[in-house]
C-alpha cells in the first residue's frame, strides 16, 4: 500500500465510479469521490475545491463521469480540472484528451480525419439538406452532439410521410443535426476496450428487444463476449490511438461492406467489460493510474 492520494472525479454511488474508488483505496488507503458539481475554482489563489480539500493537492485524479448527463456544461468542468493538471496533478484521462469526445461531431471528425471506417454522416443546420441526407440514405439515425446510450437518439426513415416534420422536431431541441446513414447491425454491435492505448477485451452489446433499433443497454441489450481478429483489433486502436485516453472503449459494428466504428468513450465502460469479458476494468486501471502517479 502507498500513500498516494488518487481522487476519483465521478458521481456518488454509481457502480463504476465506486468501483474505481474501492480499488484505489485497497491499493492507497487513500479514497474520495469527488462531485464536480460541488467543486470550486478561485483563480486568484489558483485552488481548485472540493468539501475542503484542495484538489491541486493531490497526487493524482481519476476522470470516470464527468456529468451524469452529456452537455456542453460538462466542458466547464473539465476545463476547471486542467488548473490541477497545470499545478502537477497527474489526471487520467487528460481533461484536453476527453473535451476531445464529449462533443460527439469533435469526435467524428477527428475520426474522419485518422481515415477510420465511419457510417456516411451529413452535418448540417438545413432542414432541408437533412432531409435529403434521409432519402440518400433511405433511413438515418438523427444523434444529439452531446449523448451517451443512444438518448436523445430517433430513427428517421425516408418512407415517412411525416419525416420534414420529424426533422423539424428534432432540430427544435438540436441545432446543428448529426445525421447519420442508419447500418444494419445483425442484432449486435462490439465494445473494443483499450487501457492506455493497449488492446484489453472485446465485449458484444446484442439486442435483445426486436421492435428496438438500436443495442444499447437501456433499450434491453446485454452484454456478450466477442473474439475479434487482428485486422478488427487493429482497427480499434487506430480508431482510438488520436485521442490518447487512459480507458476506453472504441464502438464498432461488423455489416455487409466491412467493420465501421461509430464513436470512441470520452471513458469506457467498465460493466461490459465485467459481464462480457470477465475482467475487472476497475482494477485494471487503478493499476495503471498507480503505477503512473508513482512513476
Amino acid at each position: 500500500m502507498t500513500e498516494l492520494k488518487i481522487g476519483v472525479i465521478g458521481i456518488p454511488g454509481k457502480w463504476s465510479t465506486e468501483a474505481i474508488a474501492d480499488a484505489l483505496e485497497a491499493r492507497t488507503g487513500f479514497r474520495l469521490v469527488i462531485d464536480m458539481a460541488e467543486v470550486s475554482l478561485d483563480l486568484g489563489t489558483g485552488a481548485l475545491v472540493y468539501r475542503g480539500q484542495d484538489l491541486c493537492q493531490l497526487d493524482g485524479l481519476v476522470i470516470k463521469k464527468i456529468s451524469e448527463v452529456y452537455s456542453y456544461h460538462a466542458l466547464d468542468r473539465l476545463e476547471m480540472l486542467r488548473v490541477a493538471e497545470a499545478k502537477g496533478v497527474k489526471i487520467y484521462s487528460r481533461p484536453e484528451a476527453i473535451l476531445r469526445l464529449m462533443d460527439r461531431l469533435a469526435c467524428t471528425v477527428t475520426l474522419a480525419n485518422a481515415g477510420i471506417p465511419m457510417p456516411p454522416t451529413t452535418i448540417t443546420e438545413d432542414e432541408t439538406a437533412a432531409l435529403q441526407a434521409v432519402q440518400a440514405y433511405g433511413s438515418a439515425v438523427f444523434k444529439p452532439l452531446f449523448s451517451t446510450k443512444a438518448r436523445g437518439m430517433c430513427l428517421i426513415s425516408a418512407s415517412d410521410a411525416d419525416a420534414a416534420g420529424q426533422i423539424a422536431a428534432f432540430k427544435a431541441d438540436n441545432p446543428v443535426m448529426y445525421v447519420q446513414a442508419k447500418r444494419e447491425l445483425s442484432g449486435q454491435d462490439l465494445g473494443m476496450v483499450f487501457l492506455g492505448g493497449d488492446y484489453v477485451c472485446t465485449y458484444a452489446r446484442v439486442k435483445q428487444d426486436e421492435t428496438s433499433w438500436n443495442t444499447t443497454i437501456l433499450s434491453g441489450g446485454k452484454y456478450e463476449a466477442f473474439e475479434p481478429d487482428a485486422a478488427l483489433i487493429d482497427l480499434g486502436r487506430r480508431a482510438q490511438a488520436p485521442f490518447g485516453l487512459t480507458f476506453t472503449t472504441v464502438d464498432v459494428a461488423l455489416t455487409d461492406s466491412g467493420p465501421i466504428v461509430f464513436e470512441v468513450s470520452a471513458f469506457g465502460g467498465y460493466r461490459g467489460v465485467k459481464e462480457g469479458c470477465g475482467i475487472d476494468a476497475a482494477a485494471r486501471v487503478a493499476d495503471h493510474v498507480v503505477a503512473g502517479v508513482s512513476a
